[in-house]
């Protein structure tokens, strides 16, 4: 079915080419049937000719990233922070390479997109540092994949200064969750002798952490030693439908300070705004009664549109529970009926036990407390 356009939705455009492309062949077989077909359509827009079709294909599969883009980033039920440099970067290199496109109309337009792009985008060092530090919390990318989009949208020079910044502010937000190193020592501390009554396997242990006690109080604890591990690790292979939340807790007893770190670094949002919004370019109208409400105002407006709805569900779940107490009640009264009279048990189980009706079930048990009941049952 075609999709119309619509102006202030630009994932219309997208999805009526998409749909409008599969009806070439029948534009061609609907001028061979109709010859009046061709005539009528040059008094307007004109026939689609092949270069036409050609425009089509080429700005649908254009669309159709940012369309697949918009809905990744504004997904709520998965992880959205860890795509952010990628998408980013793929947006980027989609609209360098449009720039060189030898349609002129397209060129234009691909120009005037990365104008707008580089407006919010064009400046890595005005970018939130905990996208950075997500991407690097995704075992499929890390800081090899994210100094390589760096690199590719923008200069070598200015990608290696960010590196540095990233890797600095990576380490200080790993010494903030590392645990400090007194209960680091406490967990490691043994006693100075062992007797010679424990069992081999035991002393060998004792020794080994004794080791490593002494070893902490020389050379001092590595802080990196976690971080620097998995930095270290070779990169997960990328799959489309990668679980990195699982990956985590799977891997938690490996990494116990990352893994609290992904907890609270990857639930942030790339995008707060909806899909459906963010396809809109209409204009949002904000009566002025609404945009000069304080900030306590709408916190207790939200909280009680919130107190609201619970009360209504309870009430709602109330009205179910008495609806359902009705109905049982009523299927009890139909059960005495039926079991009253023979030839209706006997009618009522060759139309409806049969055809495992549930309400044999409710029945049951008034047929075993009535005489003769057996022989209905076989």
């Amino acid at each position: 079915m075609l999709c119309l356009d619509v102006r202030t939705r630009w994932n219309s455009t997208y999805l009526m080419l998409d749909t409008a492309q599969n009806f070439e062949r029948a534009f061609e077989r609907f001028e061979e049937q109709d010859t009046n077909c061709r005539a009528e359509l040059e008094r307007g827009e004109g026939w689609p000719s092949v270069d036409d079709w050609a425009n089509v294909r080429d700005l649908r599969d254009f669309l159709e990233h940012f369309y697949k883009v918009t809905l990744r980033i504004s997904g709520t039920s998965y992880v959205t922070s860890n795509n952010f440099f990628d998408k980013l970067s793929e947006i980027d290199i989609l609209l360098r390479n449009a720039q060189l496109n030898s349609n002129v109309d397209f060129n234009v337009m691909a120009i005037k997109m990365k104008e707008k792009y580089d407006k919010y985008w064009g400046d890595i060092d005005k970018m939130n540092f905990l996208m950075s530090v997500a991407c690097v919390l995704d075992p499929s990318q890390k800081l090899k994949y994210l100094e390589f989009a760096l690199s590719e949208m923008s200069s070598s020079e200015k990608a290696s200064k960010m590196m540095q910044k990233l890797k600095e502010s990576l380490y200080e937000l790993f010494d903030e969750y590392r645990p400090p190193l007194h209960s680091t020592c406490s967990q490691s501390s043994v006693p100075t002798h062992v007797s010679l009554g424990e069992p081999q396997q035991k002393m060998k242990r004792r020794m080994q952490a004794l080791y490593k006690k002494r070893e902490l109080e020389i050379y001092g604890e590595d802080k990196t030693s976690e971080l620097g591990k998995y930095l270290a690790e070779a990169n997960e292979e990328f799959v489309e439908d990668f679980d990195i939340l699982l990956w985590w807790k799977v891997n938690s007893p490996r990494f116990p300070t990352l893994s609290k770190m992904a907890k609270d670094v990857l639930p942030i949002p790339v995008s707060t705004v909806a899909s459906e919004s963010a396809f809109s370019t209409g204009r949002h109208v904000l009566h002025q009664y609404r945009s000069s409400l304080t900030l306590k105002i709408v916190q207790a407006l939200v909280c009680t549109q919130d107190w609201f709805e619970n009360h209504h569900h309870k009430k709602m779940s109330k009205r179910l529970k008495n609806k359902s107490k009705s109905l049982t009640r009523l299927k009890m009264d139909l059960c005495e009926i039926i079991v009253k009279d023979d030839r209706l048990i006997s009618k009522w189980f060759n139309n409806a036990c049969y055809k495992k009706d549930g309400f044999c079930n409710t029945l049951h048990p008034y047929l075993t407390r009535e005489q003769g009941s057996r022989r209905y049952r076989t």
